[in-house]
């Protein structure tokens, strides 16, 4: 039997409601912890799901935008809680505790980043593209561990969660109920892009640039348009984690994260809408549950993706909803 997609994604969204609350009931505040960064990752797949799936752009260095919005947070949080200056030049601040603050910091930071890195990766195709953004990843990488100053190697660490307007958000479900709401509104936006003008030209970009030429549109400026939106909303996902850990670290640069995203997005499906979500999902719990076994869990976790990639095109959504996904 089939599922329709529509109705799947009804019953992760349910599902992504129903089991922290279940977990307030159970008194498990370390599974509302858990449910917190699958969904904090899945916003961060979300975003890149914007440049693979409806792009086709493989782009192995979007922990660059992830790390830029940790640090956007943790630099800004350090200097609030240690009431020091932050010294930018022009002008300096005491740094910020307000939520809405660094995330509207960390996206456009990331935002900006993310033209200027697509400017010069955009211009190459295929494996030099996906090479040139691991260059540039890796070069924000080892940036951050020479970064004394915020902790270098060791990382920078947030004694306190910082400030939503109403809310405790040192409760995990408060929390919670922030990073799932900032992802309903992202999966939205998505899917209102996918279905739209810019969406479907993007997409056409992707298959046949040649002609998306001779129709008057630029490939370059719609892939770069959507490079950015992209960056944005990963730097948005990075902010959240940071919050989340309390703690920034130069390894939320690494490539390693880099393919993690990816490999969420393949294992739900490429250029599904619901398809970072359950990858996300999935990739929390196995590295949970499998990872009380055994240190060499992923090792599981590269059975399942290599099933996935033989037998289910589509992802996990694809095999049950009898839908092939998109082929980047």
């Amino acid at each position: 039997m089939r599922l329709n997609e529509k109705y799947f994604n009804a019953l992760m969204i349910a599902g992504l409601l129903a089991l922290p609350l279940w977990a307030v009931v159970a008194d498990q505040p370390f599974t509302i912890t858990l449910v917190t960064r699958a969904v904090i990752l899945a916003l961060a797949a979300v975003g890149l799901n914007i440049i693979l799936g409806i792009g086709g752009m493989v782009s192995f260095g979007h922990a660059v935008f992830f790390g830029i919005g940790g640090y956007a947070m943790g630099i800004l949080a350090y200097h609030a809680q240690t009431y020091t200056a932050l010294d930018l030049g022009p002008f300096s601040t005491d740094g910020t505790k307000s939520m809405p603050v660094i995330w509207l910091v960390a996206m456009i930071l990331s935002g900006l980043v993310a033209f200027f890195i697509g400017l010069l990766s955009l211009r190459t195709s295929g494996v030099y593209f996906i090479m040139i953004t691991l260059a540039f990843g890796q070069m924000f990488f080892y940036f951050a561990i020479s970064w004394a100053q915020y902790g270098g190697e060791d990382g920078l660490s947030i004694y306190v969660r910082n400030d939503f307007p109403g809310l405790n958000t040192l409760a995990p479900i408060q929390f919670y109920g922030i990073c799932f709401t900032l992802l309903c509104v992202v999966l939205f936006l998505f899917a209102r892009l996918q279905a739209s003008p810019f969406g479907l030209a993007l997409n056409a970009a992707r298959q046949t640039p040649t002609r998306v030429e001779t129709v008057g549109l630029n490939p370059m400026r719609l892939k770069l348009l959507a490079f950015v939106l992209s960056g944005a909303i990963t730097g948005l996902a990075g902010a959240l984690f940071a919050d989340l850990n309390r703690f920034v670290s130069p390894t939320m640069f690494s490539w390693q994260l880099s393919g993690e995203l990816i490999v969420l997005i393949i294992i739900g499906g490429v250029g599904r809408l619901m398809g970072p979500v359950i990858g996300a999902c999935v990739f929390v719990a196995l590295e949970h549950f499998l990872g009380e076994l055994t240190d060499f869990w992923h090792v599981y976790l590269g059975v399942v993706l290599l099933c996935i990639v033989l037998f289910g095109r589509g992802g996990l959504i694809g095999l049950l909803t009898g839908k092939e996904g998109v082929h980047v």
